[in-house]
């Protein structure tokens, strides 16, 4: 039992990382191929993953362990079967169907009726694939400087513009935009958007790593959007919509996030164990002093998400978690390249694989160093405790 978890969250580790074990042998599969997803939708850790942070009453069945019934709506629920899940791995778990980062903003800014049409959807019969549409060419994931336009048009609007660096937006079937409505933070709105609506066009990003994550560019040429699709316009005063929306998610989603580095960094490290079982001297306390960083990392993700359902968000420890994470599944890669040889990551197609995907880290959800100065304004406040 890892330290300080109760037996509930033990019970669920335990499924999901069983689930998790044939992952495995499909992610070359999936890295050659992303769309290949669809030839394993019947696998337990899809329906893991379309169930994951889906609220029970709408799910036929919903996941149940022993006696326990689960949701994983909380975070440390959430960040546990992720890091699970990405032990496994990490491109399929990210090419999987479900709510993803899309449902956290339903849950921030969503009015009843717009939540449970969305959640109906999640829980229908036919999986539904989403994105979350924040980062912009020109302006990254800076969404006081968003340049998509949501332009009034009769009893409507229109949207004009751009996405970039957006996780499955070429194959999904629904997607949050955030979107400039008027000048300042207050006009930024957030758009429920169905890929199928005339304007919405979407392609692949080549990527060298993590091709399961299916990042894609977007482009909007005059989507017609109804005043029922802003999340929260009927509900929500301006200043707690579309800017509240996007920070929500992103603070909720970063532990989460650290936990798939961590998944991976654990499956680092496990392989340099299987493959030099023999290890010895220096090449012995590197893994192991590895291995101590790993499990320093967890815990302090675990305490992360554990403060978040707590309601105790705190900004610079959400970056912090997710920044040492990122660091940790690159440092992680390179041990293992070191004491696996010179020709290892030519020679061994899972190094390889995991040496790629790790670089994906350092850019999602908020770049390094935008989590550095969060951190850095933690220790100015004498806040930040490590």
């Amino acid at each position: 039992m890892t330290e300080g978890l109760s037996p509930r969250i033990e019970a669920l580790r335990a499924h999901v990382r069983e689930a998790a074990v044939e992952l495995r042998t499909i992610g070359p599969e999936i890295d050659r191929d992303p769309t290949a997803i669809d030839r394993w939708l019947h696998l337990p850790a899809v329906d893991i993953m379309r169930g994951c942070t889906v609220p029970t009453e709408y799910l036929d069945r919903p996941l149940r362990i022993g006696g326990d019934t689960y949701d994983i709506r909380s975070c440390l629920e959430h960040v546990v079967t992720i890091e699970e899940l990405s032990y496994g791995d990490a491109g399929f778990m990210l090419a999987c169907p479900g709510p993803l980062m899309s449902g956290a903003t339903i849950d921030a800014l969503a009015d009843d009726k717009q939540r449970h049409a969305y959640y109906q959807r999640m829980a229908g019969p036919e999986p539904t694939w989403t994105f979350f549409g924040l980062t912009e060419p020109a302006k990254g994931s800076a969404a006081t400087e968003l340049e998509t336009a949501l332009v009034p048009d009769g009893d409507g609007f229109r949207l004009t513009g751009g996405k970039r660096y957006v996780g499955n937006a070429a194959f999904a079937q629904l997607g949050v935009v955030f979107c400039r409505r008027a000048p300042g933070p207050l006009g930024i709105e957030a758009v429920l958007l169905d890929t199928d609506t005339p304007g919405f066009h979407a392609e692949l990003v080549e990527t060298v790593g993590l091709r399961g994550a299916r990042i894609s560019a977007i482009r909007f040429e005059d989507v017609r959007v109804e005043r029922t699709q802003i999340l929260g316009y009927q509900t929500l005063k301006p200043s707690r919509r579309g800017l509240v929306g996007a920070i929500r998610t992103l603070q909720r989603f970063r532990p989460v996030l650290a936990g798939t580095a961590l998944g991976l960094s654990r499956a680092v490290l496990d392989h340099v164990h299987r493959q030099r079982p023999g290890l010895a001297g220096t090449a012995r306390l590197r893994l192991a002093e590895a291995q101590d960083r790993l499990a320093a990392a967890r815990a302090r993700n675990y305490r992360v998400a554990q403060a978040i359902d707590a309601g105790q968000v705190r900004l610079d420890h959400v970056a912090g978690v997710k920044t040492r994470a990122a660091e940790l599944a690159e440092y992680c890669t390179l041990v293992a390249a070191d004491l696996l040889g010179p020709a290892a990551l030519l020679e061994d197609p899972l190094l390889n694989r995991l040496y790629r995907d790790a670089r994906a880290f350092e850019f999602m959800e908020g770049t390094g160093h935008i989590q550095r100065l969060a951190v850095f304004q933690g220790v100015l406040k004498g806040t930040f405790l490590d």
